[in-house]
């Protein structure tokens, strides 16, 4: 069984190279350690997010009286060799805490029951080395030499508006661990794996006493503790209503990848003279993302011609074809980790032929026939009972089901489903798939809520080599994703700005290239 006295949540630098050549001299570390100018930390104002996030916290508390729950962060993730991805939170632990993307790896926030009532919550995270110390300059995964700098225990408890604490007293956290603790398990396996064997040593102790380190429950634990699943699950359904600070930020979201379509119509002219230009289309908009936010909030499919008949391409490696549509599905995420989901459909040549603005508007049709339904009261699926109504009608118009429209609707049917496999909408915030592991009956069928903000994204995709549709439709794929927030008075399509009809998509184009 592994000490539970000594959490390990950031790792050692990995790479042998920079072991090897970090000088180790005894003159080298005592130069190194002195001369340095003495640091003032400067405490701000809590941020906008701080007083929202403590409420989520309330919500949550109010859920598990007298049970200690623990959020890990998360840490870092190896691309390859001494290499990492970019770091990003897990996003329960961002919603609770209001850290976005200068969370720090290996943090954990951790709810105590208070005898009171309800529970304190503490942050407890690694706090930066001082000079003196090797890991300033030695350690490329955290040290300030290598990464810059890093806050301090009273610049994050400041910032945050929590309790915060240094990583080294998590460890009385895990030798006080119950059969009762609850651990989010996805977001930290490692941790995870931790808190398993403290919660195993605690019931054996119970059963067996102090002598328990000698006994069969000694043995190394991989079950999961079931009921860390309805955490995972509370944690997901909190975030179904979004706050007035999350609806803000959705619309930041959205107005940055606005732009960063209307960059990325700007640019088709270069992007069509390149034999990848799909990859031309995805850097303009990463550069958009990344100069307006954080990043993008999921890899940007640009998929030209037959490629966008592929629901997740991200390859983005074919040419953008006069004559062919390109289906763009882009976000970007702020620094909050709130990212907009858009789709548009767009002529490579800035006009539709008569078959691609068929397709194109039948779509359209059908997204909005979707959005009529949005109403609080109207169930979640109702939605995309609403779009597939006319897929299934257009389709069988234009000859392509071997049955009716009606006959294709029936719950043992679904012929229709053949030209869009995906379903209408999803819920959108911290997360594009936000609110993933909610149950059916607070997703799926769910009735809506102001304040549930979820994408609609109708589609009709013609396989190149389908035999079912005529020849001129094959290799035609066609989405309209927006994003669309539930009101008292019905629903709002925050993305509405963004040119749908194929009349206004077709103006869009030419007034960039002029």
């Amino acid at each position: 069984m592994a000490d539970i006295t000594a959490p390990t949540l950031i790792p050692a630098a990995r790479s042998n190279e920079n072991r090897s050549t970090t000088p180790g001299s005894t003159g080298f570390k005592s130069f190194i350690a002195s001369g340095w100018a003495d640091r003032t930390d400067v405490l701000t104002d809590a941020r906008e997010q701080a007083p929202f996030a403590a409420a989520r916290r309330e919500r949550l508390s109010a859920a598990y009286p007298g049970q200690r729950l623990i959020i890990p962060a998360g840490r870092l993730k190896q691309r390859s060799n001494d290499t990492d991805y970019a770091f990003r939170a897990h996003s329960a632990f961002a919603h609770l805490t209001g850290w976005g993307s200068d969370s720090e790896p290996g943090a954990v926030l951790v709810l105590e029951p208070a005898a009171a009532g309800g529970h304190d919550a503490t942050l407890y995270f690694r706090e930066r080395a001082g000079r003196d110390s090797d890991e300033f300059y030695a350690n490329p995964d955290i040290g300030e030499f290598w990464i810059g700098p890093r806050p301090s225990v009273a610049q994050v408890a400041s910032d945050l508006a929590l309790h915060v604490r240094g990583i080294a007293e998590l460890a009385g956290v895990l030798s006080t661990v119950d059969s009762e603790t609850l651990v989010l398990r996805e977001a930290d396996p490692t941790f995870t794996d931790q808190v398993d064997e403290a919660r195993l040593r605690f019931a054996a102790e119970r059963v067996l006493g102090s002598n328990a380190t000698d006994s069969p429950f000694s043995i190394e634990i991989n079950a999961e503790h079931e009921p860390d699943a309805g955490l995972a699950r509370d944690l997901s359904e909190l975030r179904l209503v979004k706050d007035a600070f999350e609806i803000a930020q959705m619309r930041l979201a959205i107005a940055a990848t606005a732009r960063g379509f209307d960059d990325v119509i700007a640019d088709l002219p270069r992007s069509r003279q390149h034999a990848r230009g799909e990859r031309l289309v995805e850097g303009v908009f990463n550069t958009r993302a990344r100069t307006d936010g954080n990043t993008v909030g999921y890899d940007t499919i640009a998929a030209s011609g037959p490629h966008a008949c592929i629901l997740h391409w991200t390859r983005n490696d074919g040419a953008v074809a006069p004559g062919d549509l390109m289906l763009i599905d882009a976000g970007v995420e702020l620094d909050s980790y709130y990212t907009a989901d858009i789709t548009r459909t767009l002529p490579n040549n800035g006009v539709y032929t008569e078959v691609q603005r068929l397709v194109y508007e039948t779509v359209r049709e059908a997204a909005d026939a979707a959005f009529a339904v949005v109403r609080p009261g109207a169930v979640f699926r109702e939605v995309h009972a609403a779009a597939m109504a006319v897929i299934a009608r257009r389709t069988a118009e234009w000859g392509m089901l071997p049955v009716t429209a009606e006959e294709a609707l029936q719950p043992e049917n679904g012929q229709h489903r053949r030209y869009m496999v995906h379903g209408t909408s999803h819920h959108l915030g911290i997360d594009v798939h936000d609110c993933a592991q909610a149950r059916r009956d607070m997703y799926l069928d769910a009735v809506l809520e102001p304040g549930m903000v979820f994408t609609i994204e109708p589609g009709l995709y013609f396989q190149p080599d389908d035999l079912t549709v005529p020849a001129e439709f094959r290799g035609i794929g066609v989405r309209i994703e927006d994003d669309i927030l539930v009101t008292e008075a019905g629903g709002e399509n925050l993305s509405a700005a963004i040119p749908r009809t194929a009349t206004e998509v077709e103006a869009w184009i030419a007034a960039a290239q002029r």
